[in-house]
């Protein structure tokens, strides 16, 4: 088949993902993951043609116009991020606990060439990309010119962005230069090794090649004016850098900050003293220093006003065809907050008096004292953790999945490191589920988020347990009630709300995941009469007649309640008590009903709410235990005397009746992803799952003519998504559940792993290429997948695409490694366990594991294609 018909096909297809070789899948290849413009292309149901898109490859570089949107998050797991651009600037800073999104402070590296100018003088360059046009009209301070930024700074011509997770590369080229360039921006990033990862720390490395045939003499500066804010801020002498410094008032000492950089090389020059002044002076002197290849120490200011900012100079010398590499440390210290959040049960009276209680504390600050400390760490360390970074890297692309999925997984690994995590100075993770422009979005771990969100508990699994015990032991009272958003500092909350049915009952599937991703039984006694008692609770409140199915008003992600039995939230209770199960034969546990109500329920499901191709919610508000649902509490305000009229027309607000809801059977996916195992009929599963593709898939929403009143920029205009739910039947509400218009990447990845698991490939691969085409880098940031915020925590539902095509469980509590791939033939896939991470697959027909770091103690590998 020629070439381009291959291509062609594949978009219009899904792929022939079943036929791809190994050599074709190799990620960022030539071939593979390339997707024609097909504007001419037919379009089916719905607008069901082929994406308009540009030629692109998934997993490879970002160039032209799909490079400029990109920030790249750099720094460590609830510790403060910068983010690299695809031009090579850095932004977004927040280093202060909390996302600062629009903070761009004058910060830049450069080159100067001398002697290479048209009358023999020096060619000075910002090390970036031309600055995106998009900045320069409309974002804060943009009005008044954009004072204040680098902007107007000479740069390269050309700029280039690849990322390989923790890595990001910038290649620069400028045909006025001599000099090829290569930025490389990372962070700590290893499975298991979790305090590492949350360091506060980033490193740059400046690759420099002289492509001419003569030598070349220059000089590269690192030039940051002093963007800790506060009164009495200094910049300080360090070893090659220098150090930004905020003391913060004595009665806010959560303003205390600091900020460092530094280089390694041997003859690096430090000017802790920029030129004082008023206007432009300080910037204006400095490029002044950049351009005539200055290089030379200057010592803190003593005496009057502080300092305006720091450069670091590195002489640069390369033969013909030489290259050389100038590396640059940086790091930071915010050690307090005034971050408390959360209700007190005795209105604070009682509250504890230590500062770590009091408000928010980093994780690091429990173990580095200050600035000097972390950062001569962060110095003394790097080379180790930069090979132990690689090594996980270079792992996990090692891989032949197709490169849609690589880019689709990496990429949610950023938020990662982004604001949207925090970890306490006791190492407890707690979790915003996702970030405002200024403060965090949505406070708490949120358990009904959280529960897409597959990365955590692989990687970094003893992380991810202490979600389950603050779940289970801090929030959770003594009747099994659970409130779905800690408080932070940690602490025991107040009782207002109702408890969130898929997240507590997703808690239930999790602890499961917690225990045979471990294979601590002992963890698991120890939890397990709290989680006993969770479902206890579960059942009082949702199905207190224990007929097996949820019928009661059942609070859930979408912010509201459904009323009455539903696929979605039945499929939580079903695979809570699979897990329950499980976990009571573990622990020796026989005193409870859980397999009957699991047999009652899966039939009730299957013959009641399953309609011949989908499973759908029968909506119920009489003759419940709860009250009329004009007096339910509920988010959004209550029942205007219109909003009455028309529940007596047509039930409760809010509801998806005779839908096809997307998330219609995630209870069924929570179960395999968690180690349960699918509950439901497994072809009526795959009929549900057939149904959401064809209906709520939509390749182009404007030729469709979709309406959504509620919150269009997640997919909008010409752009293809996965709608939260449709009507195809009919039955369409006049006041649906209200997110129900919109497209949400972390349904759109459970959806397509839900799909692969059950062997509708190419189907999933569709949803996973129309997502992924929504964040090319050139209306939004490949690595900034937002729903409510900003680096949105359940887009990392797209880590359960490996287990999706690959079918890899490994259970710690058996040694056994189970391989169930839904793709054909030979594959290579990351997989990462408790104890070590490595390469998992078949190889001429047999299975393979090879253990990259730590171990993995698999006695057994069960193959079943």
């Amino acid at each position: 088949m020629p070439r381009r018909d291959f291509l062609r096909k594949s978009v219009v297809t899904a792929g022939a993902l079943g036929a791809t070789s190994a050599a074709e899948a190799v990620p960022g290849s030539s071939l593979d993951g390339q997707v024609l413009a097909m504007a001419d292309a037919p379009r089916g149901r719905g607008g069901r043609g082929a994406s308009r898109r540009q030629l692109r490859t998934y997993n490879g570089p970002y160039a032209g116009e799909h490079n400029s949107r990109i920030a790249f998050p750099m720094g460590g797991m609830g510790a403060g991020m910068i983010c690299l651009e695809g031009t090579g600037a850095l932004s977004h800073v927040s280093l202060r606990n909390q996302p600062d999104v629009y903070n761009e402070p004058c910060v830049f590296a450069a080159v100067c060439v001398k002697g290479i100018g048209s009358d023999g003088g020096h060619v000075a360059r910002v090390l970036e990309g031309q600055v995106p046009t998009w900045k320069l009209f409309g974002p804060p301070q943009t009005g008044n010119g954009a004072g204040n930024r680098a902007y107007g700074l000479p740069r390269f011509m050309d700029a280039e962005f690849q990322a390989r997770f923790p890595f990001g590369m910038v290649r620069l080229s400028d045909p006025a230069l001599p000099l090829d360039v290569e930025i490389t921006g990372w962070s700590p990033f290893e499975p298991n090794d979790a305090d590492h990862a949350c360091l506060p720390v980033a490193g740059l490395e400046y690759t420099f090649k002289n492509r001419s045939k003569k030598a070349v003499e220059a000089v590269f500066s690192f030039n940051s004016k002093n963007f800790m804010p506060g009164n009495g801020q200094v910049v300080k002498a360090f070893p090659k850098g220098f150090i930004f410094f905020a003391p913060g008032a004595e009665d806010k000492p959560w303003e205390r900050a600091a900020f460092c950089a530094a280089a390694t090389d041997a003859a690096t020059k430090v000017n802790c003293a920029w030129f004082r002044g008023g206007w432009f002076d300080s910037l204006t002197m400095a490029w002044k220093d950049v351009q005539e290849g200055a290089c030379f120490d200057r010592p803190p200011i003593s005496e009057g006003a502080a300092s305006p900012g720091g450069s670091i100079f590195v002489p640069v010398n390369l033969a013909a065809g030489a290259s050389r590499t100038v590396v640059l440390q940086l790091s930071w210290y915010s050690g307090q907050s005034n971050i408390r959040l959360g209700e007190d049960p005795d209105g604070g009276a009682q509250q504890d008096p230590s500062p770590a209680m009091q408000f928010y504390r980093p994780w690091y600050s429990s173990r580095f004292p200050g600035i000097e400390e972390l950062a001569g760490y962060w110095r003394d360390h790097y080379d180790t953790l930069k090979a132990n970074t690689r090594r996980f890297s270079d792992c996990f692309y090692d891989t032949t999945l197709p490169p849609e999925v690589v880019e689709a997984v990496a990429a949610n690994l950023t938020i990662l490191k982004s604001p949207t995590i925090l970890r306490q100075a006791d190492g407890k993770l707690w979790c915003w589920e996702g970030c405002c422009d200024g403060h965090g979005s949505c406070h708490g771990s949120c358990t009904h988020v959280w529960n897409y969100a597959q990365a955590i508990p692989h990687l970094f699994p003893a992380l991810e347990r202490t979600l389950r015990e603050t779940e289970f032991e801090v929030n959770q009272n003594a009747e099994g009630r659970q409130v779905f958003r800690a408080s932070l500092p940690i602490r025991p909350p107040v009782y207002r709300f109702h408890a969130a049915t898929d997240g507590q009952l997703g808690g239930i599937m999790k602890a499961h995941r917690e225990w045979r991703i471990s294979g601590d039984t002992g963890w698991l006694r120890g939890i397990w009469p709290r989680v006993k008692q969770s479902l206890e609770y579960c059942i009082k409140t949702w199905d207190p007649k224990r007929k097996g199915y949820l019928e009661e008003p059942q609070h859930n992600t979408y912010d509201i309640e459904f009323w009455g039995p539903n696929g979605m939230l039945t499929s939580f209770y079903l695979g809570a008590l699979a897990a329950a199960v499980a976990m009571a034969e573990a622990v020796g546990d026989e005193q409870h009903d859980y397999a009957a109500l699991l047999e009652k329920g899966n039939r009730y499901a299957e013959a009641e709410l399953f309609d011949g191709e989908y499973f759908i919610q029968k909506i119920q508000w009489e003759g419940l235990q709860a009250p009329d649902p004009t007096k339910v509490q509920t988010f959004g305000g209550g029942y205007s005397p219109e909003a009455v009229e028309l529940l007596k027309k047509e039930g409760p607000k809010y509801q998806y009746g005779k839908g096809c809801l997307s998330d219609g059977v995630l209870g069924s996916w929570m179960a395999a992803v968690c180690g349960v195992g699918q509950v439901l009929d497994k072809d009526k599963i795959a009929s549900h799952l057939k149904a959401v593709h064809r209906y709520n898939l939509k390749q182009d929403l404007a030729a469709c003519g979709h309406a959504n009143p509620q919150r269009p920029a997640y997919a909008c205009g010409r752009e293809g998504g996965l709608l939260l739910c449709s009507w195809p039947k009919g039955g369409a509400l006049s006041l649906p559940f209200v997110y129900s218009n919109e497209v949400w990447t972390g349904i759109e990845y459970q959806v397509a792993s839900h799909l692969m698991l059950v062997g509708l490939v190419d189907e999933g691969m569709e949803i996973v290429r129309v997502c992924r085409d929504r964040y090319d880098g050139r209306i939004r940031n490949p690595f900034n997948e937002y729903e409510c915020g900003h680096w949105y925590a359940r887009a990392m539902a797209s880590y359960g695409l490996l287990q999706g095509l690959t079918g890899t469980w490994y259970d710690a509590t058996t040694k056994r490694l189970h391989l169930r791939p839904t793709i054909k033939g030979d594959f290579r896939a990351f997989i990462s366990t408790a104890t070590g991470y490595g390469t998992v697959g078949v190889k001429k027909g047999k299975p393979f594991l090879e253990v990259k770091a730590g171990r993995i103690d698999a006695q057994e590998i069960d193959l079943k294609a």
